[in-house]
């Protein structure tokens, strides 16, 4: 199996993992294909697919935001049961993470992820693919560390209509295990920086974030 890099929507691989997200994803989650260019060019937003045997088998998105310090996994897609792809990708992801920082020359304080809750709604049937059940995926990014950020989570959707999703946690994986807490402005920051490509933001999004601009520390729940 391969590690690739997509840097273009030209690439044909980039063509199939659309499609592969296209299968798994709801609607409201999937960027249109076209608005991928400039996100793929720019270099904080790292989107690898795993290939075997000329197929794209599984994808993942993630960055690297120096001036916070912290990093994001947008999502991980695993396309096929019994091939190892969650590890594979975990893995790669992990190496690439480290390198780079390393060679910001500051210890990384954790990882966000924006996670289902099946608890609240279990709607998704993501593709039929049963590694992508959200209890299942919420169950293993439990057992890789993250935890819930203790406030009531919406975010834009990516069809860009100024509709919230809801029915996610936004959730942290530090670093350092003995963290209980995160400072509100760091969510703030991250949140503002992650979504300025979508200009439509919905009131609920606005609402929750100027509640965590009031809150100096958010508390990190288990999920």
């Amino acid at each position: 199996m391969e590690y690739i890099r997509i840097t273009s929507i030209d690439d044909p691989l980039f063509t199939k993992m659309h499609n592969l997200m296209k299968s798994i994803f709801p609607p409201e989650e999937v960027l249109a294909f076209d608005l991928w260019r400039e996100p793929l060019q720019d270099p904080d937003i790292r989107v690898f697919v795993a290939v075997h045997e000329g197929e794209v088998v599984g994808a993942t998105e993630y960055r690297y935001v120096k001036p916070l310090n912290v990093a994001m996994t947008d999502f991980t897609i695993i396309g096929k049961p019994g091939l190892g792809i969650g590890r594979f990708l975990y893995k790669n992801r992990e190496r690439d993470l480290d390198q780079l920082a390393a060679e910001a020359g500051i210890p990384m304080l954790g990882m966000f992820a924006e996670i289902y809750d099946p608890y609240q709604s279990n709607d998704h049937a993501f593709g039929g693919v049963a590694p992508m059940n959200p209890i299942v995926r919420r169950e293993v990014l439990s057992h890789l560390g993250y935890q819930r950020l203790d406030f009531p989570y919406v975010h834009p959707s990516w069809g860009n209509d100024g509709e919230s999703v809801e029915g996610l946690d936004f959730c942290f994986m530090p670093m350092d295990e003995q963290t209980t807490t995160l400072p509100g402005q760091l969510i703030v920051d991250f949140l503002s920086w992650y979504y300025a490509v979508l200009p439509n933001k919905p009131q609920a999004w606005l609402d929750m974030v100027d509640q965590l601009k009031q809150t100096p520390e958010v508390a990190l729940r288990p999920l």
